[in-house]
Parts: structure tokens; C-alpha cells; sequence
């Protein structure tokens, strides 16, 4: 397979979620825009029976596909359809069942064997559910953590992204009374780093200017509010600012920095905690938000919303955040693709930063007489 950077329209996986979710219909009507085929190859993991079922609640779509059972017969003018099983499946949008998480796991898996062996250049995961999925055959809490082991990755970061904002959080989806002992200062090393270079290599930022928020209320108020800004994230910072590259401010009272405005001065947002980052991402985000796991090998986003069984088959979904998530996806491959190329050739670096300094400031550059 082409290398993504010389690819001009990348492959494009696309997971269904779970079969009762809104997850296939998202997909319709994402891949139903025309516009999305001059930019992409998408090809949906799924079964033809599965996309046919949702198929007829998206009236509007003018959707069509081709089916393929390997990657030979791909076609780069339509919409892809992988069939991942034969399979008839009970769909009872709305409903949470366990063939519903199953088959939402085997549309991962197929997806992201497919990414690992090149078949495909990109991600983009449709919402799963916990309660359905988790178990012996798949003991992880989320996509995130089953990513870092199918890539033997050491760590990644949950980076949630917007026009407006990007904001990462140290922990994931844990509970509330295990958050404290998790905020280390090793561990906020370790996320700051990944941050700063996927900003780097997946957003072309060279010198990312990043916030890092408090745990406890007002930033502890100078340890009256408990003592982990003093003892541990102040430390961090410090110690980050002496080892990199990067401006690292904070630790910031959570509530104020939003309120305030604070997140448009800033490259990305370190947050302490899921709720912490995410109540304010997708309150600002308004409704395009996507997720993105830094640190992986491959690109994969998601779009920023679980599963919604009360709006199920209803044909009532927004696929805003969807839309988002792909063309996220697309973004940063071609960024990964001239992260890459700039890093062969440093001086193409230096020709495209002057060029580009040169239409800032209107130089001249023809020489003179």
C-alpha cells in the first residue's frame, strides 16, 4: 500500500459500534455526502445486512456502496462495505444486548487488523458500550485501552479535539475515588510528553504552548484544598519546562480557565480527570467535538458521544461530530505524512517555514534587477 503522505485520497476504516446504537446511522449519513469521496476511500466494517437494516430509516440518504470481502477489490469511488459476517443479527434499535456488543467487537477487531497490516490509513471508531463489550473475550473499558494493546503501545493519550479547543486527560475512565492516587508526578510526565509531541507530529505545532489544570477545587488554594497542585503537578511542570522544548503553564483552578476563556491561549489542555476535561470539551465543542488516541502508531479518532439508545433507528442523530472525526482523520495523516518527509529533509522544513514567513510579512523574494 501507498505510503499515506503520497496517497491523495487516504483509506478510511469505519467501525459500525454497537448494531443498536446510533453508529450506523451516523455512517449513513457521513459517507452518503459525495463531498467525503473527493477527500477519502471509506470503508465500513460492518455486514451488508446491518447497513440495509438502517438503511431504510435514513430516507433522505442517497447512499450507495459496494460490497468486499478483501482488500484487492477496493474501490477508491464508493463508499466500502467489509462484510465482517454473514451472520443474520438481531437489530433492536435502542436496546442493549450482548449479540449487539458482540458483533460491535468483531467490527473493531476486523478494523483494526486491517489498520495493523496496512489494508487501511486511518480509523474512525462508532460509539460502543461498556456493559456489552467488556468481558473475558474483551477485558478492556473503552477503545482506548484495547488500541494500546493491539499496538503493544507503552502509553497513549485521550486528546479531545475541536476547532476551538484540544484538551487530554492524565486519567481515563476510572472511577472517582481512584482518580488522587493515579495523579503522579511521573505519570503527568509521561502525558505532557505525549502531548507535546502529537502537537508536534499530529497538529504541525513546533513550539505547543500547554496548560495543565489542578486537581482539587481552585487549584488547592496554596494547599488549603488539598495538596497534590504543591507536592506533585507544580513539581511536574517545573521539571517538564527544564527537559522540553514547549511553553507549560499552571496548575490552573479547572473552573476559572474555562470560564474565562483561558483554552483559546493555549495549544492543549492538560485535565486531571475524565469529567474534568470533558464536561467543558463538549459543552464548547458544540456538538464537533472528536477523540483522538495520541501516541498510537496509526491514526484513529472517534466522534465525542456514546452510544445514544434514546434516539436509536429514530433517524434523529446529528452527524456533525462524525464528519468531524474523519476529516480529523485525514488531517493528521497528511500532517504524519509531512512530520515524516520534513524529518528526511530538514531543509524542505526550512525552505516551507520561509515561504510561508514570506507571505506573512509580503517579502519580496524575486531578486533584484
Amino acid at each position: 500500500m501507498s505510503n499515506p503522505s503520497e496517497y491523495s485520497r487516504p483509506i478510511i476504516g469505519i467501525t459500525c459500534g454497537d448494531l443498536n446504537g446510533i453508529g450506523l446511522e451516523l455512517v449513513i449519513k457521513t459517507v452518503s455526502n459525495t463531498r467525503l469521496l473527493e477527500l477519502c476511500t471509506p470503508i465500513v466494517f460492518a455486514s451488508n445486512k446491518a447497513i440495509n437494516f438502517y438503511r431504510k430509516s435514513v430516507t433522505e440518504s442517497n447512499f450507495n456502496f459496494q460490497n468486499i470481502k478483501d482488500f484487492s477489490r477496493i474501490n477508491a469511488k464508493q463508499v466500502n462495505i467489509f462484510n465482517c459476517w454473514e451472520d443474520e443479527v438481531p437489530i433492536n434499535p435502542g436496546q442493549l444486548s450482548d449479540v449487539a456488543g458482540k458483533f460491535a467487537v468483531l467490527s473493531l477487531t476486523t478494523a483494526v487488523q486491517a489498520l495493523k497490516e496496512g489494508h487501511i490509513h486511518g480509523l474512525v471508531t462508532a460509539p460502543i458500550h461498556k456493559k456489552n463489550t467488556q468481558g473475558d473475550a474483551f477485558p478492556f473499558t473503552g477503545h482506548t485501552p484495547y488500541l494500546k494493546s493491539a499496538f503493544d503501545s507503552g502509553e497513549v493519550l485521550m486528546l479531545m479535539v475541536a476547532s476551538n479547543m484540544r484538551v487530554a486527560v492524565l486519567t481515563e475512565h476510572v472511577p472517582v475515588s481512584a482518580i488522587a492516587p493515579l495523579v503522579t508526578k511521573q505519570h503527568i510526565l509521561t502525558k505532557l510528553k505525549l502531548l507535546e509531541e502529537s502537537m508536534r507530529r499530529d497538529f504541525g505545532i513546533d513550539k505547543p504552548k500547554l496548560a495543565v489544570l489542578g486537581l482539587n477545587p481552585h487549584a488547592g488554594d496554596d494547599g488549603l484544598i488539598g495538596n497534590e497542585e504543591e507536592t506533585i503537578i507544580k513539581p511536574a511542570i517545573k521539571e517538564f519546562k527544564q527537559q522540553g522544548n514547549s511553553i507549560v503553564q499552571g496548575p490552573f483552578s479547572a473552573d476559572a480557565f474555562f470560564a474565562r476563556g483561558y483554552h483559546e491561549r493555549y495549544d492543549a489542555v492538560l485535565a486531571m480527570y475524565h469529567d474534568q476535561g470533558l464536561i467543558p470539551f463538549k459543552s464548547l465543542a458544540h456538538g464537533e467535538g472528536v477523540n483522538f488516541t495520541a501516541g498510537l502508531p496509526a491514526v484513529r479518532t472517534s466522534p465525542d458521544h456514546g452510544t445514544a439508545f434514546d434516539i436509536a433507528g429514530k433517524n434523529k442523530a446529528d452527524e456533525s461530530s462524525m464528519f468531524s472525526a474523519i476529516f480529523t482523520c485525514i488531517d493528521i495523516i497528511r500532517q504524519r505524512g509531512e512530520y515524516a518527509e520534513n524529518r528526511r529533509n530538514p531543509m524542505k522544513k526550512i525552505t516551507n517555514r520561509l515561504l510561508a514567513n514570506a507571505v506573512d510579512e509580503k517579502i519580496d523574494l524575486e531578486p533584484e534587477g
